[in-house]
């Protein structure tokens, strides 16, 4: 889960990172209040930012310095609603004024191809990081972090070393470092990046900007992290299935998809795909995995977020029985048909193979449900589904 910047500031406060003061605004009038009130320690100066979770905001016109509280609003008013590569500017940060002598470059990630942390620095920071690391990659220190000690005093002189920081400078930005690396540890983070990091006119190492990346699979150590997210631009479905630990993505098409297993939803997408040019071109409507050991409940949960979808036609349940045995699955079918009732008319296309599959399909055929199409085979019963819901 990505971070507002806003958000990635505070994180940094808490942890003790050098920051300046700031404030979400959502209205230019709100935009005016927070820069009367932060811009007092900056002689007035404020800095007025787009809200999105989307780089290049500066060059798109998403960043203003105001001079005064009359120019914050006025900043407000032309940034809020702004488009920037595909986001609508829905707030803005007020942040206080810095008197800036240089800008530097530092963030922490997750190296998955070396199954370690990478930690990169460089003394010329700003908007052009990236061309930076592109076109003089030597300007860019790469220094590999052990997650067992991570950025310790030691760890923290050897990055800016690398980097080229004079001593004295060096010797401000060392602690900085190890601050971050806290907060990168202790939030369970795969990217704490600071651009720029600044020294100030008086000296003081200052995260002027930061973006910080969590890792959910580990909100379940993190419940605090709950009130970070963003559903503003989220589908209502997906946010559903959340709720009930479903892995689901809402998709444009007609056809409903539930699979046990990532790799063969994955391939249930494609064979619907295919299997749809020949009825006027239907799609999958979702990509949902039950998972590999899904109960009854999970499956019946499966098809209420499934159901729940006007643009579903017909639903295609396709089961490998593993872990997960065919007459569970059958049984949670016929769970939730019966939970819905009468209401429900569109087809269910279900192909169960593997671990009790006799036994699932007898659940299924005993039921009789007049909704429900057994098919032996993925092929046939994707061409089934996409035939059902063109027609219906």
């Amino acid at each position: 889960m990505d971070l507002f910047e806003y958000q990635a500031r505070d994180v940094f406060e808490k942890h003790g990172v050098p920051v300046l003061a700031g404030a979400v605004a959502s209205t230019p009038e709100e935009a005016r209040a927070a820069a009367e009130r932060i811009g007092v320690a900056s002689g007035g100066v404020t800095v007025v930012k787009a809200q999105v979770k989307a780089g290049g905001r500066g060059k798109a016109g998403g960043v203003k310095v105001a001079k005064t509280a009359d120019e914050a609003e006025e900043h407000a008013r032309a940034i809020l609603g702004m488009d920037i590569k595909g986001h609508t500017v829905h707030e803005v940060m007020v942040a206080q004024g810095a008197q800036i002598d240089e800008e530097y470059y530092f963030s922490i990630l997750l190296d998955r191809a070396n199954r370690t942390y990478l930690a990169m620095c460089s003394k010329e920071g700003g908007m052009d990081i990236e061309q930076l690391a592109v076109e003089r990659p030597e300007a860019l220190a790469r220094i590999a972090v052990d997650p067992n000690t991570g950025i310790d005093a030691a760890k923290a002189r050897e990055i800016v070393e690398a980097a080229g920081f004079d001593a004295e400078t060096a010797a401000k930005i060392e602690p900085v470092l190890q601050t971050l690396w806290t907060v990168y540890r202790e939030e369970d983070a795969t990217l704490v990046e600071v651009n720029p990091l600044v020294k100030t006119a008086a000296g003081d190492i200052v995260a002027l900007d930061g973006k910080v990346s969590l890792d959910e699979n580990a909100f379940f150590r993190q419940p605090e992290h709950a009130a970070l997210e963003d559903n503003s631009e989220t589908d209502p479905l997906e946010i559903a299935a959340r709720e009930k630990d479903l892995n689901y993505v809402k998709l444009d098409g007609s056809v409903g998809i539930i699979g046990n297993g990532a790799g063969l939803v994955m391939s249930t997408l494609d064979v619907v795909a295919y299997a749809g040019e020949e009825f006027g071109g239907q799609k999958p409507a979702n990509f949902l995995d039950i998972g590999g050991g899904a109960s009854a409940e999970v499956m019946a949960n499966g098809l209420h977020i499934i159901l729940s979808d006007p643009q579903v036609k017909a639903v295609f349940v396709n089961v490998f029985g593993g872990i997960t045995a065919c007459d569970a699955v059958a049984n949670g079918i016929v769970g939730a048909l019966d939970s819905l009732g009468d209401e429900e008319d569109r087809p269910l296309v279900v192909r169960l193979d593997g671990n009790n599959v006799e036994e699932g399909r007898r659940i299924l055929q005993e039921r009789d449900h007049p909704r429900v199409i057994i098919e032996p085979t993925m092929d046939g019963a994707a061409r089934k589904a996409a035939e059902l819901a063109s027609q219906n």
